[in-house]
């Protein structure tokens, strides 16, 4: 398999002279169908838009050609982290605060693995989150296995899109 500290360190000089921030690199699909995908946002709208995609998606195949990290034929998925984003670094639960999220830990704690809450920030190198029935809970970020945001119409509202233009001309075919 990869080595997703190998293609990163690849991958994010690329993407921060775009201004883009790195939110994810992971490979997916085994060797039937292996996809290395790649997440980034801007830092000041936490969006990507097609242009930001597609100039990173040229710059990463120009600079994984010339470097042959992965020795199979893969496919390069470049996006944005979407609404449910995942939560990859410890600031995403700081900047996220006070959204509901998903935490799935390596190691049970307290007898659970999952954690679903508001999240409250960070204490340290711990993520804050509420769970109902539980109350707030700190959980070591390093044993965090993986974790997102969870769609909910908070959620919806902090996330609308800068610019709907052209939005209209798109037609939905039943």
């Amino acid at each position: 398999m990869a080595d997703i500290a190998e293609l990163t360190s690849l991958i994010e000089p690329e993407a921060k002279a775009l201004g883009l921030s790195l939110v994810r690199v992971a490979m997916f699909g085994g060797k039937s169908d292996p996809t290395l995908q790649v997440m980034a946002e801007r830092p000041d709208t936490r969006q990507l838009n097609l242009d930001d995609c597609a100039e990173l998606s040229r710059r990463l195949s120009d600079v994984l050609d010339a470097a042959d990290p992965i020795e199979y034929a893969y496919r390069l998925e470049v996006s944005s982290p979407g609404i449910d984003r995942p939560l990859t670094r410890l600031q995403d639960y700081a900047d996220w605060a006070g959204f509901e999220g998903r935490v799935r830990m390596a190691e049970a704690i307290g007898g659970r693995k999952v954690f679903e809450g508001k999240l409250g920030g960070i204490a340290g190198d711990c993520i804050k989150i509420d769970v109902p029935k539980l109350g707030e809970t700190e959980l070591p970020f390093a044993g965090i296995l993986n974790a997102k945001l969870l769609l909910t119409d908070a959620l919806i509202d902090a996330t609308m899109p800068l610019s709907s233009e052209g939005a209209d001309k798109f037609k939905v075919e039943g």
